[in-house]
């Protein structure tokens, strides 16, 4: 009876390890990189988040391209530590580090105010930022802190740079969302979800960064087609599984690194994880490719309600007025 316990358990083991091995290698041999070899000589680049994680990855990279990089950062100090190691790696001194909370919207503005005033240009915009927190769950202005920087800050910080953005030409607006989204829930009543005694504070912030990266998706596409024919385009995307802080941050260490180790197959590095987001910023076949979701470096197609146009409508101007925007962005037919 032993014996055969034994003999079971070893087949089963073994069964485990050999499809684990062959989903590794599935995933090794199809995963994707951007191939453009296209270069950002004279063109401004404004990265959010981009003092860790796959913006620092996505900064290199641009930076390597001869892009000004402008790296929006709430964490300044760290910020210019990143700054100096790309200099030194890329030999790109035109790296700027300014300051920015996309959680606080008055931060947002004076960002705006700063690089309209200061920038003759901006040719790529991406908001890579974004947390999963379950400690402040409100800013102090009283929005959801997880909805604030994932969400209403870009949909914000975009709107104030629409002008500079159209004046430059061709510029390219990207939105690093997530494959979450897919379970994400808008609610029209409660646009600004505010935590209810019965969920708990880890399964509240899971949820409010799936509907964050919901909205994303939601606003992303909208915002395509409201920029029709402005030369300006819009597109999101899933980066992949990255071990970056926001997948350990909710967690005790423990937790996470016992995540890590089973799903490590699943996991890509910081600049693997990059590559989609760099895809969008330079490839050439993508220039005129608006209102689209990508991952692994190809166009896919969004879950759930993200086709919804007419939802899509209602919920910008929820975010407008969220944001005090007097819905000054225009619609599709004045484009």
């Amino acid at each position: 009876m032993h014996v055969w316990r034994a003999v079971c358990e070893h087949y089963i083991v073994s069964g485990v390890v050999v499809c684990w091995c062959a989903v590794w290698l599935y995933i090794l041999t199809t995963r994707r990189a951007c191939t453009s070899k296209a270069r950002l000589d004279g063109k401004t680049v404004i990265i959010t988040g981009s003092n860790s994680g796959i913006g620092k990855a996505t900064a290199l990279d641009l930076a390597s391209r001869g892009a000004r990089v402008i790296m929006a950062c709430r964490n300044v100090d760290r910020a210019l530590q990143v700054r100096k190691h790309i200099a030194d790696k890329t030999r790109n001194n035109n790296i700027i580090v300014k300051s920015i909370d996309l959680s606080d919207m008055l931060s947002v503005r004076q960002f705006a105010e700063d690089i309209n005033r200061t920038e003759p240009r901006l040719d790529v915009l991406i908001h890579n930022a974004g947390v999963l927190i379950p400690e402040k769950l409100t800013t102090d202005q009283g929005l959801n802190t997880i909805f604030a920087t994932n969400h209403f800050g870009p949909f914000l910080f975009t709107h104030l740079l629409m002008g500079l953005l159209k004046r430059t030409g061709k510029s390219r607006i990207i939105f690093v969302s997530s494959s979450a989204h897919s379970i994400g829930k808008l609610d029209l009543s409660n646009p600004n979800p505010k935590k209810d005694a019965s969920t708990s504070r880890l399964l509240f912030s899971w949820n409010m960064y799936c509907s964050s990266k919901l909205a994303c998706v939601l606003c992303a596409r909208e915002l395509a087609r409201r920029l029709e024919g402005s030369g300006v385009t819009a597109n999101c995307l899933h980066p992949g599984y990255v071990y970056t802080s926001i997948l350990c941050n909710p967690c005790p260490n423990t937790v996470a690194e016992h995540v890590f180790t089973f799903l490590f197959p699943l996991i890509m590095t910081k600049r693997q994880g990059a590559q989609t987001t760099i895809h969008l910023a330079v490839s050439e076949e993508l220039e005129r490719v608006s209102g689209k979701y990508f991952s692994n470096c190809m166009e896919k197609t969004p879950g759930n309600v993200t086709g919804d146009v007419e939802l899509a409508g209602k919920y910008w101007r929820l975010c407008e007025a969220i944001v005090g925007l007097n819905s000054t962005f225009p619609q599709h037919s004045e484009c």
